[in-house]
């Protein structure tokens, strides 16, 4: 039994026809994607602010420094994590971090993922991708996951408000 398009298989206006079709449907896809424009930091020194701390807290973060790490969180922390919920308790989340990551996990930064944009009269926000590795599970593969840190400014020093981590 011969099929619907078989009598059109060999015509050239059925080709061109086709060809146009996928000509128009490639054109929309790409241009759905064009419509996100790609990251132009506004603020390069900015950017290079906030990129440094970010090197600093997860350098303590690698090292199990608690102490710096406790030094980079404000007081009145929000930390949300998909999985674990959110944590407003800052010494509850050093325990935690002191406990569960220290010498067992390292984190590593997503090489120019890294996007900041300034927040008037308060500080910035970081929005960034990055892997983790355990350390017990050396063979198991890390997905890149997003995160989004609130900074703000304070005297001069740097403090994380808000930090939202999605795996």
């Amino acid at each position: 039994m011969n099929s619907f398009l078989e009598p059109f298989k060999n015509s050239l206006v059925f080709k061109v026809i086709l060809f146009l079709a996928m000509f128009f449907y490639n054109f929309v896809l790409n241009a759905q994607v064009n419509e996100i424009p790609k990251y132009k930091a506004s603020n390069i020194k900015l950017h290079k602010e906030i990129s440094k701390m970010d090197s600093i807290y997860f350098t303590a973060y690698n090292t199990c420094d608690i102490k710096t790490q406790a030094a980079l969180y404000a007081d009145d922390l929000e930390f949300f994590h998909d999985k674990g919920g959110l944590s407003t308790d800052k010494e509850g989340l050093l325990k935690a971090l002191k406990e569960n990551i220290c010498n067992k996990v390292t984190r590593t930064l997503i090489k120019g993922s890294i996007e900041v944009y300034p927040i008037h009269n308060y500080g910035a926000i970081q929005i960034g991708y990055h892997k983790f590795y355990n350390k017990q599970e050396p063979n198991a593969k890390s997905i890149p996951s997003k995160f989004i840190v609130v900074w703000k400014k304070e005297n001069e020093s740097w403090k994380m408000t808000k930090v939202i981590s999605l795996h």
